[in-house]
């Protein structure tokens, strides 16, 4: 059985991208980040100390989002690196990472790069 944590539609501007504008000018990201690890032991604990702090995810994924990169699998990768050192109890993670305005011909809502990774 699974126990997830989803954080879903995180926005963040960052600059990102391979072409010189897009370090200079950046746009928003959107994120979805799915967690999965044993998440019964909070569920009777009430206790932080018992699950995964979606808070601190959060932080981690804002803290790489600052660090610019070329390519948003990079991203992705560096992301879901931090979170399985910080919280080694993840068993699995998926990131997906959408550039919102991509600088190519035609219009669309983005771009989208998703990794996912099996811890155990």
């Amino acid at each position: 059985m699974k126990s997830r944590i989803l954080l879903e539609e995180l926005w963040i501007y960052a600059f990102h991208g391979v072409l010189p504008e897009e370090t200079l000018t950046g746009t928003y990201y959107l994120l979805d980040v799915e967690l999965h690890a044993d998440l019964w032991k909070a569920s009777q604990s009430d206790s932080l100390s018992d699950t995964v702090n979606y808070a601190e995810v959060n932080a981690i994924i804002h803290e790489q989002m600052r660090v610019p990169s070329k390519l948003l699998e990079h991203v992705a990768g560096r992301i879901m690196a931090s979170v399985s050192q910080r919280f080694p109890e993840v068993e699995y993670m998926r990131v997906k990472i959408t550039k919102t305005a991509p600088p190519m011909e035609g219009e669309m809502r983005g771009v989208s790069v998703e990794l996912e990774r099996a811890f155990r």
